[in-house]
């Protein structure tokens, strides 16, 4: 199967085959975004040996499954080991009876499966490195786990003989917009622009969700499909989602459903209060995984203290399940259809194209024509003004500039009138008054289709339209 986009990790992942030293790789990220279809499908058939965890099962049955595979690639009968030390000494026999002259690649997938209680895989994998792969230049080895936070905390953080082990690692992310558009093109599926937007919105960048949509189907028909009714493909998703990448999943979806409530994000103190945790070392841990896994991020907002940092849902699929989804008769068949462009929708989709904007900061920045200048964003709340004001993205620049990017949905374009003229100059008059910048603060429309050129617009210093968002 042809790989569809990855052209930076498939760029990377051609330079740690063509090493000329041992290579200890591992990737990471959330579930369901396509790290086994990437490694598979990009070395094919050069494979030394390629083995995936078993999930929920024991020591014994994941011991038998690496002989049984050993077997299977060495063309001879390797019996079942009785720990992971001899099972790994297996694995370096079969790798010193490849006669490859090219880089020998083991791909051990789903690795923290593999880590059963009391089982001593970790110390097989560091028998296996530390005695042996580290000095032979032939070997790549890549370990891939869904479950972020074990792959972080037991393997890049790792403070035993797996410390500082890893040569590389690699984060693989969701499709960018100009990355679905393609894959769409690949399935024959045809959908304008601002489809593949609210696709987004939905879906996020996950391939695996972005697979099960139909061709012939429009956007809110293929919603309809996967997310209402009785047999939705996805009703299930959201918990199947947190329960496979952690233990107590409960408490991470408490988190979760807080800052579904609150769209613009929580302090660390407004999660203890809305979500009812103890402010402690158990909460810490549960907020970094859950940034690990790209599910929520945190921020500094402009020109405060780490200890102010807000804490953001960011997962597209979470934020509509529990919008959408959670509460909703299975029997309805035809909700998204039917809801579309009513006041929940609206509200909805004003916050998750922020969230679009904000995953694609990297092409604002390049239609701003800034690629090459020195740029740090951030979010802004006033503490004076009344009505209460916001800015969910500001790029601060090197070359003393400012930009306030107002981020709004429309189906057509978006027009500034007189009252939301005034919201604007307000904003920006509190923003310059509060932070006391000295820096020119310039208002940046992205919008779906531009903004209209009437007596209100000429305040505005740059555009960016959904088109810029697919470079």
């Amino acid at each position: 199967m042809e790989i569809i986009g990855r052209q930076d990790d498939q760029l990377t992942l051609q330079q740690y085959y063509e090493s000329e030293k041992p290579e200890f790789v591992a990737v990471y990220g959330r579930r369901r975004v396509g790290k086994t279809f990437l490694i598979k499908e990009f070395f094919a058939d050069r494979f030394s040996f390629y083995i995936s965890g078993l999930a929920n099962t024991t020591k014994e049955e994941q011991l038998d499954n690496f002989s049984a595979t050993l077997t299977a690639y060495g063309k001879m009968p390797y019996a079942r080991t009785k720990n992971w030390l001899e099972a790994f000494r297996q694995l370096i026999h079969l790798l010193e009876n490849d006669k490859r002259r090219s880089k020998k690649v083991v791909f051990i997938d789903e690795l923290p499966w593999f880590d059963t209680p009391r089982s001593g895989f970790i110390t097989g994998l560091e028998y296996f490195w530390n005695s042996w792969a580290s000095a032979r230049p032939e070997i790549l080895l890549i370990t891939c786990g869904s479950a972020t936070s074990w792959m972080i905390n037991k393997l890049l953080r790792n403070r035993g003989g797996l410390h500082n082990r890893v040569t590389h690692r690699m984060l693989i992310e969701p499709f960018t917009l100009a990355e679905c558009e393609v894959f769409f093109k690949h399935k024959k599926i045809v959908l304008e622009r601002k489809d593949i937007v609210e696709c987004y919105m939905i879906f996020g960048g996950i391939p695996f969700y972005l697979n099960m949509l139909e061709k012939g189907l429009s956007m809110a028909q293929n919603v309809d499909k996967l997310c209402f009714g009785r047999k939705s493909e996805l009703k299930d998703e959201f918990s199947l989602l947190y329960s496979s990448l952690f233990k107590h999943a409960e408490n991470y979806k408490r988190i979760i459903s807080a800052l579904a409530k609150k769209k613009k994000g929580l302090t660390r103190a407004e999660i203890v209060a809305e979500a009812g945790f103890a402010d402690g070392g158990t909460l810490t841990k549960m907020l970094e995984e859950l940034e690990q896994c790209s599910f929520i991020r945190s921020y500094n907002a402009f020109e405060k203290k780490s200890k102010e940092r807000i804490f953001q849902l960011v997962d597209f699929f979470s934020l509509f399940f529990l919008n959408f989804m959670k509460n909703t008769k299975q029997s309805d068949e035809h909700f998204w259809t039917s809801l579309i462009d009513n006041q929940k929708h609206r509200t909805w989709s004003g916050y998750a194209f922020e969230q679009v904007c904000m995953q694609h900061a990297a092409q604002i920045r390049q239609k701003l024509g800034i690629s090459g200048v020195v740029t740090y964003s951030a979010a802004w709340r006033s503490k004076k003004a009344e009505p209460a004001t916001q800015v969910d993205l500001l790029i601060e620049r090197n070359d003393n500039i400012i930009n306030i990017c107002e981020m709004k949905y429309a189906a057509d374009e978006f027009v500034i009138d007189k009252d939301y003229d005034k919201v604007l100059r307000n904003k920006r008059a509190a923003f310059r008054d509060e932070t006391k910048t000295h820096k020119s603060v310039h208002i940046t429309m992205v919008t779906t289709y531009g903004v209209k050129h009437n007596s209100y617009w000429n305040d505005i210093q740059s555009e960016i339209t959904i088109k810029d968002l697919f470079k």
